[in-house]
């Protein structure tokens, strides 16, 4: 394993380059994979110390490559990046070997951070605050998606919705 190898899967070009740029200044040696298929053929030849995982790419889960990654070397530290967090891909996440689960907008201080707090913290409050109905049908959808790996046909047919009612709602608050 390389010490300073970081892993950047993102199919967002602009926002990889820019992590990757932001952690070469860290001297970490950073290489970016769009999607599950690059992710493969980099730990054929290398394994990395650090990942960051954006939590959608290009219609598929980064979940599988969390789940890659974690199997290919559970000592890789995996952050989990995601434009709307949910309980459900936050649970799935760490279950499949991340160690951090981050929603963004986050930047490299806060993934850096997230590496170095590989295990948990009992000093955390918990917190009365209300769930409004609104963020329970958000994490009700996010639950089937991730389910379904992302199958916008099946997760509305699972939820009793038409396909263009679900499109409808995740084009107001994108998965990401």
């Amino acid at each position: 394993m390389s010490e300073r190898l970081l892993v950047v899967v993102d199919d967002d070009e602009a926002f990889a380059k820019t992590l990757k740029r932001s952690f070469e200044r860290r001297e970490y040696e950073v290489v970016v994979a769009p999607d599950a298929e690059a992710l493969r053929a980099l730990l054929d030849e290398r394994t990395p110390g650090f990942a960051v995982v954006d939590l959608k790419l290009a219609g598929a889960s980064g979940l599988v490559c969390v789940e890659m990654l974690h199997e290919h070397d559970p000592d890789t530290l995996i952050v989990v990046l995601t434009g709307f967090a949910s309980i459900a891909t936050a649970v799935e996440a760490i279950k499949l070997g991340a160690c951090h689960y981050l929603a963004k907008p986050a930047n490299t201080d806060d993934i850096e951070n997230a590496f170095g707090r590989s295990s948990g913290d009992t000093s955390v409050p918990l917190t009365g605050r209300p769930t409004s109905i609104k963020t329970l049908e958000w994490e009700r959808i996010h639950e089937v998606l991730v389910e379904t790996d992302f199958n916008i046909s099946e997760a509305a047919r699972r939820l009793g919705m038409h396909r263009r009612t679900l499109a409808r709602k995740l084009e107001k608050r994108p998965v990401k």
